[in-house]
This record gives C-alpha cells, structure tokens and sequence, in this order.
C-alpha cells in the first residue's frame, strides 16, 4: 500500500511539472503588433500568431525579384515556416541606414539613438541626428551612398535598411553572408504621397514600434486629407509648370507621379497632368514653351537660389510669364549645417507640408497664417 502510495505521488508531482513547464512555455509565446497597410503599395505584411512576414515588391524600377523578411519575438523559438526570405529576430538594437529618408523615420519613432552608421553623413540635415554624428556617436561609412564594409563590419550593426536605384545590391549582399540582416527600403518607389510616409510601419517592425507608427502616420493623413479637401474650397485652378533644363533636355514630372499627385492634390491645373507616366518626361525646351509660356506658377524650378541664377543657366528662363512675374519657386533652398537637402530627407515622411506649402503657393487665401516650410519663392 505504501508503494502504491509513493507511486501515485510520483505522478501527480510528474504531471504538475508537466503541466507546470507546459504553462511557462505558453507564456514565453509572444505576438508581434498587427500592422495594416493602406496607401503603400511597394511591400506587405501578413501577420501571424508568432511571427509577422513582410514582403518587398518593388525596390527600384524593373524590380523582378522580391524580398521577404520573416520577424518573430526575440527569446522566441525560430518559427518553422517555408520561406527562403530572411529570419530576424526582433526588436532589433544597433543600425545602419542608408538614405537620408530614413532618418526622419527613426526620429519619429524615437529611436536616431539605434542608428550607428551612415555613408556620407554630411547628406545629413537633421539637427537632432547631427549632435550624434558630431559627437561621433554615428561613423562615416563611406561616400556617395556606398558603403564601407570594412568599417561596417567593426561596427557589428544588428540590421542594415539599404537602398538601392539600380538593383545593385552586391554589397549588401557580401554583408549579410557575415550574418547582419540587410533589409531593402523602396519608399522612394511609392507614387501617392502617403504610400511613402506609411513606410514609417516598415521600419517600426524591426523595432516592435507598430503601434507608434501606426499613430505618427494617421496624424500625417489626417492632416494631408484635411488639406485636400481645404484645396478644393478654391475658387481658382492656377496653370503649373515643373521642373527645368538638364543640357538639352527638360524634365517634367509624369502625370502620374509622386509631383503630380501633389498638384492634383492643391488643386491646380498642372500642364501634363493627362501624360500617364509615373517618372519624368523627356522634352525640347520649344516644346515647353509652347505649352507653357503663360502658366500662372512655376513650381519646382531646380536648384538655382535665385531668378538671377536660374537666368544665368539659360536665359530662355525669360520667356515663361511665371518667371517674368517672379512666381518661381524651388523646394531646394532649405539646407543642413553640411548643405544636405531638408526637403529630400524630411519630405517623404511629411507629405502634409509639401502639400500645404503648394496650397499656399496656389491659394494663399485659403493659408491666411501658414509659412511655407519647404517651397520658397526665388528672388
């Protein structure tokens, strides 16, 4: 009896450590935050029980492969899914970027202090995450967004969002051989204003920052939707002309590109609007002036700093009535401490500015106390 006693003990105390261990193993389970995409187009992501997929479709132009990224809880068993894409434990610490564009992302979210590395730094224009790169907390990696893989190495960054415009993608892939996660950004890729911003969700998955971002990108719509919809009290429909000469050929923005969408979006009358291209379009400078010698504005006219300038490049500048009526305004005249463009880094992440800027610039009675942020008249 006293056998049998002991015996039964035994199993009870088995199936209490059983169920005991079964419990604590639930609770190390963890769920990543549910992220849904509304206005990007370039990526995806699927969410599941213990790991979140996302995928990358278009990187640059005439992209035929895509990218998957599959991201689970760190302390966290590997899940078991049938993926060739890459597995990165999340949140993730120490970071290298590669385009100025992400460094606002990183600011908003709170976390410029992850980031460790940049190639050349001096592209830079945020004032927050130049106190780092000056107090050398952030390395120069390199030139003309190549990056040094040497001192990357050194570095042991935890993940790598490159970039790339031509599919390129030989250095990063030699480094993620050595184990770094290398993670392909193609915002600049997206067409509608927001679908850029919204990459901002992109980056915070690596961050377990979902809910965060979720919050900075409704306020950006929210505002940017408000905006439109302020555009469209105008009782006027001003002609826009864009962009400028390069040697011989004048580039306009593609009536369905990121530009045009903004112009839509302010409510003007931009000239090309009806060529359905989403990049630029090629034309003579006679072509031009034929369609637009008498457009009411001129927005984005290139990098001259003034009238005089933009003259100085070609002084067939001259003919249009919007530079004769001094109505020329460039986007380009805001820079950092090292010259780095601030509408080039801050102005994917806020598309509400830009539009409100050419809303300003269009219909200046509908923004009585607004200051442009970005846009500014040449002189």
């Amino acid at each position: 009896m006293k056998n049998h006693l002991i015996l039964f003990l035994s199993v009870i105390t088995f199936l209490s450590c059983k169920q005991e261990k079964k419990e604590n193993s639930t609770i190390t389970i963890q769920k990543l935050a549910d992220q849904k995409i509304e206005y990007a187009t370039g990526f995806s992501i699927q969410n599941h029980d213990t790991y979140k997929e996302i995928t990358i479709t278009s990187p640059w132009p005439n992209a035929k492969n895509t990218f998957t990224y599959i991201l689970y809880p760190k302390g966290t068993e590997k899940p078991e899914v049938a993926s060739t894409g890459s597995f990165i434990e999340v949140p993730v610490g120490k970071t290298v970027v590669t385009s100025t564009t992400d460094i606002p992302m990183l600011e908003y979210l709170e976390l410029e202090k992850k980031l460790i590395g940049f190639p050349h730094t001096d592209y830079i224009s945020s004032e927050k995450t130049r106190v780092l790169i000056d107090s050398g907390t952030i390395a120069e990696l390199g030139n003309n967004g190549r990056l040094n893989t040497e001192i990357t190495l050194e570095l042991a960054p935890e993940l790598i969002i490159g970039y790339s415009a031509t599919g390129d993608t030989k250095t990063y892939d030699l480094l993620e051989k050595t184990g770094i996660p290398v993670v392909m950004n193609g915002s600049w890729m997206e067409q509608h204003p927001l679908g850029r911003a919204e990459w901002i969700k992109f980056v915070a998955a690596f961050y377990n920052k979902e809910k965060e971002a979720d919050s900075i990108f409704k306020k950006i719509e929210k505002d940017y939707n408000a905006a439109k919809v302020l555009a469209n009290n105008a009782n006027s429909k001003p002609t826009v002309l864009s962009g400028n000469m390069f040697k011989d050929v004048w580039h306009v923005p593609g009536g369905d590109s990121y530009v045009a969408q903004f112009l839509k979006d302010a409510n003007t009358n931009y000239l090309w609007a009806d060529t359905p291209k989403t990049g630029s379009i090629a034309l003579n400078f006679e072509s031009v002036l034929e369609k637009a010698q008498n457009a009411k504005l001129w927005i984005g006219s290139g990098s001259s700093k003034s009238l005089k300038e933009l003259e100085e490049k070609n002084n067939r500048y001259t003919f249009f009535e919007a530079f004769k009526n001094k109505a020329v305004y460039s986007s380009t005249l805001k820079t950092g401490a090292k010259g780095g463009l601030v509408y080039y880094e801050l102005g994917p992440m806020r598309p509400d500015l830009i539009l409100k800027d050419i809303i300003k610039i269009a219909h200046p009675e509908l923004l009585t106390d607004y200051e442009p942020y970005f846009f500014e008249k040449l002189n």
